[in-house]
């Protein structure tokens, strides 16, 4: 790489920035649903920029609104280029803003581009001698490269000086723009010579020189040998003018009226407020962080705490009165306190995060916004203060927790309500919870953690964990804090808690659909949780390592079978290799590209691939069997506890989309049972001595919540025949009477319902069943021939979707679609496939977790003796029930199921059991 002089002018293309950040991943959005990706990619970048090179002076170029005068000279300029996407159009005023405000010059001159102004900075600074970095995408640049210009491509880190240009392109800058006109450009409309590409640019201007010096030389033209030499010297003669309007198209104008004195691009003193409030609307979470705590770098530009102050101000500050408990008298005052509030606000502290082994380090208290306490019990670290003993503390406050007439309102509550069983404490009155609330208000807005909703929605930079116990292996546990920094943190939990209360409960009460799934579904649903949670699962570590063992055999014949097929050996778990033996030794078409140009080795390419290739069939079977070995069969054993000989997973109520639990440490959705390998894995999931395991399940539910949202007549005749629906549908598509339909016929319907649900196209299709494109769209054109409710549903939903810019599930639940208006067609079709899944997906989550209330009711009436439920996986219940019980409650079990919603098909629940989970399918 070329080296760069010390504190260059730099010159950055802001619309080239633009535009890649557009198309770049992350597509980010706000609360609001506006568009924030670009923002942050081209801040990101300015920010990379000043980080690497500490620059004193600095513009951020960009192009003008208006024709330029290459317009004027060719009226098709850029007439092929669509209009700007209306999701990005949005994003360029906050952009300007942001420039602004971090103290960058921003400049925009009418009538020409953005190239044109940098290029005459960059001849008015080379006049100077003074060194120019320019930051850019744009190969056109490259035109401008000197002894003094040099490039730098920032999203590949690939500098150009004059050597470099030659590198690149196999010429020096100065046959740059020659190159550009000869071959022209479809994107900008430049029309170049009919024929002339890359290579033969190349040829020409290597072996003659420039196009006045191949005008001057026609003759010589054949004698070069490239593909079409021989007629190109009258093709050159043909479109002579046409090559000269390319290089006056493609040349930079390097004489635009622009500010002479470089040094007025000095970088300025940083607006911090504005920046604040700038990227408080955005939702940068990490940057406002970095910004309120004066920790955003040492460069003025790069946000830091430029007057050397220790911490920046909060984006507002709050007024608050804390206090920390630590006599009887204190407590009593308190515990009075508390029972007079309407509503309190309750945390714990604990010594991890783990709620099957966290032990209770104190508890936090808040009765109005600013008046909160801290209550330490467990602070054991040398010279901590005298506490309250944890007899006299549970002895008082028990009755307070428990009582379910003080209502309470807590941050993820179900972790709370699990530490306070394992310490023998009791919680009820769980009447309100911050992060369920942001999440049945807008379940992809945000993160739904209480740091993230703090800066959200009350502008607040909460004490964060860090602050107090520090990083990495050298950080405390809560037990080990001063109880100077851990008092203010814990009560600032509490107090922020009912923030937040004060701040969301008014924004879901507007909305009674959301109200009802917040009260009827999401709270009540913490509790079973908790209960489902500590339960736990018995599993048979010996087999597991069985398994183990067993994986790790066939994962090395694999890798043998790989390294024949090769020819050499290689790392089967590394891209890089992987891309070198598929695609460059073994010559394999490259069907999707990384974000750097690289061939992609995901797996749906894989996938793809593997229809015509052996080694690519290889690679994916090792990629699933070395997940399960290093997620399970390695993994589980180690996540029994020691207490209990269980397993404890955590279910996620506020992370996906549609309202589906997820579930992690171990993630029980996960586990395969399609293959035998994961079969096998759910063999080690048992019951107890004199207990079996018992899996009700429902059937085919969004297939069924599809016929009863599409209303179609097919559909719902269907399922209220008790016909194999699948069946029913390969019966219609193919025109064959029920009883002649095949298998393959069967598993071909099959595709086609499942695939529709997910808003599969004719493409997508065609890859899952191996077949012609033209034959997928033949099945798909049939099937809504015979059930036409279904596309009329589909149309119906994607049109409400763009205007409501959200859909609902049957019970109110809204999954909002920020790109559902998207000018992206790849991002708008992505929403479109979502909003017709979604409705199905969230119905059908609703429904197994009103099934779970039910269920959990009933329980209450039985032995935990008889029966447990141990696990919630998609659309399933796991119980562990006494043998001489489960016939019986298998038939209550499915009833109640059937029962938790009224469909107009029946909702039909299929239960097994066996002495493990797998024989319970």
């Amino acid at each position: 790489m070329s080296s760069i002089p010390e504190n260059p002018l730099i010159l950055v293309d802001g619309s080239s920035y633009l535009f890649r950040a557009y198309h770049a991943p992350p597509h980010l959005t706000n609360s609001k649903g506006e568009a924030t990706g670009a923002i942050y990619g081209v801040i990101n970048m300015l920010k990379s920029l000043l980080k690497q090179y500490q620059p004193s002076h600095m513009v951020v170029v960009f192009d003008a609104k208006g024709p330029t005068f290459r317009n004027e000279m060719y009226s098709e300029y850029k007439a092929h280029r669509p209009p700007m996407p209306d999701d990005l159009r949005t994003q360029i005023q906050p952009i300007h803003d942001i420039i602004k405000a971090m103290g960058l010059p921003l400049v925009s001159i009418s009538g020409v581009e953005a190239d044109d102004v940098i290029g005459t900075f960059a001849r008015i600074a080379s006049e100077q001698k003074r060194h120019v970095l320019i930051s850019t995408g744009d190969k056109d640049m490259a035109q401008l490269v000197n002894e003094h210009v040099t490039l730098i491509n920032t999203m590949t880190n690939t500098v150009l000086d004059p050597q470099g240009v030659v590198d690149k392109f196999g010429i020096g800058p100065e046959l740059i723009i020659d190159y550009l006109a000869l071959m022209g450009d479809k994107v900008d409309n430049i029309p170049g010579v009919p024929g002339v590409g890359e290579k033969t640019a190349l040829a020409m201007l290597q072996g003659i020189g420039s196009i006045d010096a191949l005008y001057e030389r026609l003759d010589d033209i054949a004698g070069l040998g490239f593909r079409g030499s021989k007629t190109m010297a009258k093709k050159l003669a043909e479109h002579k003018e046409q090559l000269a309007l390319s290089y006056e198209l493609a040349t930079i104008k390097l004489d635009v009226d622009v500010e002479q004195d470089l040094d007025k691009f000095a970088i300025g003193e940083v607006n911090k407020d504005q920046l604040i409030e700038l990227y408080a609307q955005c939702e940068f979470k990490r940057w406002l962080s970095e910004l309120l705590e004066g920790t955003a770098g040492n460069n003025k530009a790069d946000i830091a705490d430029v007057e050397g102050q220790s911490s920046a101000p909060t984006l507002k500050q709050i007024e608050a009165h804390y206090e920390t408990i630590l006599t009887e008298a204190q407590l009593d005052t308190w515990l009075a306190k508390l029972r007079a509030a309407e509503l309190i606000a309750f945390d714990t502290e604990t010594t991890s995060l783990d709620y099957m082994q966290a032990d209770l380090v104190g508890m936090s208290f808040a009765v109005a916004a600013g008046e909160a306490a801290y209550l330490p019990i467990g602070h054991d670290y040398l010279g901590a203060p005298e506490q309250l003993s944890k007899s006299v503390v549970f002895e008082k406050v028990a009755p307070l927790l428990a009582d379910p007439a003080v209502k309470k309102v807590g941050q993820n509550l179900k972790y709370d309500k699990s530490v306070l069983a394992r310490a023998g404490l009791e919680l009820n009155g769980i009447a309100f919870d911050t992060m369920l609330e942001s999440y049945v208000f807008n379940s992809v807005g945000t993160r739904h953690d209480m740091d993230s909703l703090a800066l959200k929605f009350l502008g607040h930079k909460n004490i964060s964990f860090e602050d107090i116990a520090g990083k990495g292996k050298s950080q405390l546990t809560f037990n080990q804090i001063e109880l100077e920094k851990a008092a203010p943190y814990a009560a600032e939990d509490a107090d922020i808690t009912l923030r937040l209360h004060q701040h969301l409960w008014p924004l879901l009460q507007q909305q009674k659909e959301l109200l009802v799934v917040f009260n009827d579904i999401e709270l009540p649903l913490l509790s079973v949780l908790s209960d489902i949670e500590r339960t736990g699962v018995k599993i048979d570590s010996d087999m597991l390592a069985k398994q183990s063992v067993e994986l790790a055999q066939r994962l090395e014949e694999i890798e043998k079978e790989a390294f024949e097929l090769a020819g050499e050996e290689f790392n089967l778990s590394s891209p890089k290799q992987l891309q070198v033996i598929l695609f460059d030794k073994q010559g394999l078409p490259v069907i999707k590209k990384t974000p750097k140009g690289a061939p992609s080795t995901a797996e749906e390419v894989l996938q793809e691939l593997a229809h015509d290739y052996p080694l690519p069939k290889l690679i994916i079977e090792h990629r699933g069997l070395a997940k399960l070995k290093s997620t399970y069969t390695d993994k589980l054993p180690k996540l029994v506890n020691p207490e209990t000989g269980r397993v404890h997973t955590s279910y996620h109520q506020a992370v996906t989309a549609t309202g589906r639990l997820s579930s992690s440490d171990p993630n029980l959705q996960n586990i395969p049972i399609r293959n035998e390998a994961g079969r096998r894995i759910r063999q080690a999931f048992i019951a107890d001595a004199g207990k079996q395991i018992l899996a009700a399940d429902y059937s085919q539910i969004e297939l069924r919540i599809m016929a009863h949202l599409s209303q179609d007549k097919g559909l719902l005749s269907a399922f209220a025949h008790g016909k194999d629906v699948h069946s029913a549908t390969a019966s219609e598509v193919f025109s064959v009477p029920l009883e002649e339909v095949t298998s393959d016929m069967r598993r071909k319907a099959k595709a086609v319902n499942f695939g529709l649900i997910y808003g599969m196209s004719a493409f997508g299709l065609s890859r899952q069943l191996d077949i012609p494109r033209h034959e997928a769209q033949h099945y798909m054109d049939k099937y809504f021939e015979r059930f036409p409710g279904v596309l009329e549903y589909m149309e119906r939903t994607r049109e409400e979707a763009a205007e409501k810019g959200y859909v609902e599930t049957l019970f109110g639940r809204r999954l909002h679609l920020p790109d559902i208006k998207a000018r992206n067609g790849a991002r708008r079709k992505a929403a479109e496939r979502a909003a017709i899944n979604a409705p199905m997906q969230g119905t059908a989550a609703d429904i197994i977790k009103k099934a779970m209330l039910k269920v959990s009711d009933w329980l209450h009436t039985q032995s935990s003796d008889d029966i447990k439920l141990l696990m919630q996986v998609h659309d399933e219940l796991v119980f562990e029930v006494a043998k001489d019980k489960v016939v019986q409650f298998s038939a209550t079990i499915c009833q109640l199921m059937s029962d938790a919603a009224t469909l107009d098909v029946p909702l039909l629940v299929e239960a097994d059991y066996g002495e493990n989970w797998d024989q319970a399918h």
